[in-house]
């Protein structure tokens, strides 16, 4: 039985996630003693892994694909922020073997958007959103919290988008996907949300033209880094935003719960994550 506080992400697959590297890098920099790992988990092994965990000496875990909605039936309180979103990602186990579930991936990307492009200004105009999954969802209320007047949005399967709009409302706006490059004639905030242009995936072959030089751009795919979306706003003119940036601050909640330091992100701790 170890002492010392131990933390996860749970998922499958797994072994691609950096948040091991981003909490590891994190340990070290402050001098916590604590231990943060990857776990492999099946669909059909959640409930008994999440049951066992706070033997075993874990005080919190991430959750990733695919297990972001079905870790909410097993969660005994949800923030108001995991409901509404429908989804959660971090877990907070008490003491007396309770589980408490948020959902800080809104957050994250809000604080990277923030950080990337701090003249960004949320009430400007419109944000324009490719994609309609678990993401879109966070992201959505984190804009609408934020002020944004109107979001609109483009999914390659339009019902997806439709029970977006179902869900939040009269300020989100759907388009069909092929007129998805329509969206963004009035766009102040543009996000791609899908996981088009990432390495191993489709390309991303929605027109930019229409884009104003004035939009702040954001991608939440981080391999790579600058992908082709962004190498294409940037050439328009626009503030572009990396994705990398969404995963590290939405690791900051966390953190700060399971080991009690609030964590920076900086320069120091992209090239960590990145190296």
């Amino acid at each position: 039985m170890t002492h010392f506080p131990r933390a996860a992400v749970l998922g499958n697959p797994i072994s691609h996630s950096l948040s091991p590297k981003l909490h590891s890098y994190w340990l070290n920099r402050y001098g916590i003693e604590g231990e943060y790992t990857a776990l492999k988990v099946t669909e059909d092994a959640l409930e008994t892994t999440l049951r066992e965990l706070p033997g075993k000496g874990f005080i919190g875990a991430n959750v990733t694909i695919p297990h972001k909605v079905s870790v909410m039936q097993f969660a005994d309180q949800l923030t108001d922020r995991a409901t509404l979103i429908g989804a959660a990602n971090t877990l907070i186990f008490k003491e007396d073997g309770r589980i408490f579930a948020d959902n800080t991936d809104g957050y994250g990307f809000m604080a990277n958007l923030r950080q990337g492009a701090p003249e960004w200004d949320p009430k400007a105009g419109p944000a324009a959103i490719f994609g309609a999954g678990g993401a879109a969802r966070a992201i959505i209320v984190a804009l609408a919290d934020a002020g944004v007047p109107e979001i609109i949005i483009a999914n390659r399967t339009r019902a997806k988008a439709e029970a977006l709009r179902a869900d939040f409302g009269a300020r989100v706006t759907v388009v069909d996907w092929v007129q998805a490059d329509k969206m963004l004639e009035d766009a102040n905030t543009v996000i791609n949300t899908t996981s088009l242009g990432m390495t191993g995936a489709h390309e991303f072959k929605v027109s930019l033209d229409a884009l104003s030089s004035k939009a702040v751009v954001t991608d939440i795919v981080y391999n790579p880094l600058q992908t082709p979306f962004l190498k294409a706003a940037a050439e328009k003119g626009c503030t572009t935003v990396d994705g990398l940036g969404m995963l590290l601050h939405q690791g900051v909640p966390g953190f700060e719960r399971w080991f009690g330091r609030r964590p920076e992100v900086d320069d120091a701790t992209r090239a960590a994550v990145l190296a």
